[in-house]
């Protein structure tokens, strides 16, 4: 018997991240479509499942293959060869299959193709929540806040089959872009996989887990300038400087900004980690009041600076550009 709160519970999140992307984009495609991708990425998601498992299957009969997940290197090595291939593989053929159909009937935007690409991959999210949540292997706090995180890994390949599907002049090397873009997505997928995966090992090996949220912070940064662009939009500048010493400044300052705002993030998630598990009573004890206070405020700090240095970068681009 399917538990229907744990289905909601998967389903709402990714459901109104993709009607806020939805109400974001000017023309974008009728509702219904994207609903009709949604599905069609939680089959996808279904698909990707099986096809893990078949080839882990075919994978021992060869090799110890379950004994080299439990390193480090061996999680990076399957993340590349086998999560981010298959995983990206069944998005990607989720939105070119019935891409290929509507193309015959319909003009389609470069916006309306990059939402497909964020249905499915909301879609797929929302049964990989699924999954997780029936299993009791993630909270539901968990698996929303990574919520956009299917839809980020994907954004690049979407982009480049955005613009090839509606280029009036569809050339060979559009298509070697599509690839290019699908490996750039197969990479990030496996590298944030790697990085969430090092908490669970000794030290120093646990510290490359402090560059996870960083990493996805980068990473919605682009899906986000992505969505610009496929609108007509121009990109945010934050490197606008002409000399070579100030870009390289200007560079770091961006580096900082995702490494405070970052892990700002990321020591929030771990303070609700910490707490969730504590009964309501219990939390309005003074040790424990403070202990929240305190870690709030130190991570407020670091947001609001990271903030800061961004909108001190966006303030210079301007002033030199208009």
């Amino acid at each position: 018997m399917v538990d229907l709160s744990l289905v909601l519970w998967a389903a709402i999140p990714p459901l109104l991240l993709l009607t806020y992307y939805y109400c974001r984009v000017p023309f974008a495609p009728p509702l219904l479509k994207l609903l009709m991708f949604f599905i069609i990425g939680a089959i996808s998601g279904l698909l990707a499942l099986k096809l893990e498992w078949v080839f882990e299957i075919v994978a021992n009969s060869f090799v110890e293959w379950h004994q080299i997940k439990r390193w480090l290197p061996g999680v990076a090595l399957r993340q590349l060869v086998e999560i981010g291939p298959i995983e990206e593989g069944c998005k990607l053929a989720a939105v070119i299959v019935p891409t290929y159909y509507l193309q015959h009937k319909y003009r389609l935007l470069h916006s309306s193709v990059f939402l497909f690409m964020i249905a499915v991959s909301l879609g797929f999210t929302a049964e990989e929540n699924w999954i997780y949540l029936f299993h009791g292997t993630a909270s539901v706090f968990e698996r929303t806040i990574g919520t956009p995180v299917h839809a980020m890994f994907s954004a690049p390949w979407g982009y480049a089959l955005g613009t090839y599907i509606s280029s009036k002049n569809r050339l060979n090397r559009d298509k070697k872009f599509i690839f290019r873009a699908w490996l750039n997505s197969v990479i990030c997928h496996a590298l944030v996989n790697v990085l969430s995966s090092a908490w669970g090992y000794l030290l120093p090996l646990r510290f490359l887990s402090y560059g996870l949220f960083p990493f996805l912070l980068w990473m919605f940064w682009r899906l986000e300038q992505l969505l610009r662009k496929v609108q007509g939009k121009p990109v945010i500048t934050l490197i606008s400087d002409r000399t070579i010493q100030r870009r390289y400044w200007q560079r770091s300052l961006v580096l900082f900004t995702l490494v405070l705002g970052g892990n700002a993030i990321f020591g929030l998630f771990l303070l609700v980690r910490k707490i969730s598990p504590l009964s309501p009573s219990k939390l309005f004890d003074t040790y424990i009041l403070w202990f929240i206070f305190s870690r709030f405020l130190l991570n407020l700090f670091f947001g609001v600076l990271a903030w800061g240095i961004y909108r001190y970068l966006r303030h210079s681009a301007r002033r030199r550009y208009f």
